[in-house]
């Protein structure tokens, strides 16, 4: 079998995209354009695409008055009622001139654990796929609770991308890539791309982070990145605004290699920076 590379992610055959809340609300609200007329474009050359969206509860927020991400959990729930439905119009919207029929699947962290409910999960998106119709995956936030959430929708795009043997997995972000330490720090070194069973505990990933809007963070990209290239699929992170150049295989983000052989122990290799160079062997995790 190949192994998928970036510049393969053109010719996937599916591929799962993630965006978070803070790329598609607020002020950003207008990009939902953008990155619908992206996957539009891969739609038409036959790949079949699920998007994982984040941004009920940020599009929700407006609606019940709210100036910030609520902390309590009924709140969050009262404002995820509202903003999925908000959020799933604005999609529905963007799409229908382009002649693509939405399908909002919302999942908890149970359902995927759940063998029935995996089983059932997996039949849905394969038959929407079938259809060609584009399923738009959120968690369930109006029923999930802190004890059975996915924690960020990074990781929940990972365990869809294997749910349903996914080539590739885009997860958009608000940098274009992944680098050694937080990108404002001095040394902060882009990374190109990573090996399937690189060692980066050495590295600067940064923790979640908690903004108005949303979680996430290039630390939790990192962890759901390791995920889904475990299970065979193949990686990139990269900056929302370049969502059309990413489903284009060009040569930008950070690009994890897929496990060759999914379940065998891992193989090891160079982290490479964005010049195409091993990085110092002083920033290799130990």
């Amino acid at each position: 079998m190949t192994t998928l590379t970036r510049e393969g992610i053109r010719a996937a055959r599916r591929v799962v995209v993630k965006v978070g809340s803070s790329s598609i609300s607020g002020e950003n609200a207008g990009k939902i354009q953008t990155i619908v007329e992206a996957l539009t474009v891969a739609h038409g050359r036959g790949t079949e695409v699920v998007l994982v969206s984040s941004g009920a509860i940020a599009t929700g927020m407006p609606f019940l008055a709210l100036d910030a991400r609520p902390s309590d959990l009924a709140t969050q729930q009262a404002a995820a009622a509202v903003g999925q439905n908000v959020l799933i119009y604005r999609y529905q919207d963007a799409l229908r001139p382009f002649g693509i029929v939405a399908g909002q699947v919302l999942l908890t962290a149970g359902d995927l654990e759940n063998p029935t409910h995996r089983s059932n999960a997996r039949r849905a998106m394969e038959r929407l796929l079938g259809l060609r119709i584009l399923p738009i995956v959120n968690e369930n936030d109006t029923v999930a609770t802190h004890e059975i959430r996915f924690g960020d929708n990074d990781r929940l795009a990972a365990l869809v991308a294997e749910l349903i043997g996914a080539d590739a997995l885009v997860l958009l972000s608000d940098i274009e890539c992944l680098y050694t330490r937080p990108p404002g720090e001095p040394g902060a070194i882009p990374i190109d791309r990573v090996a399937y069973g690189d060692d980066l505990h050495g590295f600067e990933f940064g923790s979640v982070v908690v903004n108005s809007v949303g979680t996430g963070g290039a630390a939790t990209k990192v962890s759901a990145a390791r995920v889904a290239a475990a299970s065979g699929v193949g990686v990139l992170v990269t900056s929302a605004d370049l969502v059309s150049r990413a489903l284009d295989g060009d040569a930008i983000g950070t690009w994890f290699d897929p496990n060759p052989e999914p379940g065998a122990p891992s193989a090891t290799g160079p982290i490479r920076t964005a010049a195409g160079t091993p990085l110092p062997a002083d920033t290799l995790g130990r």
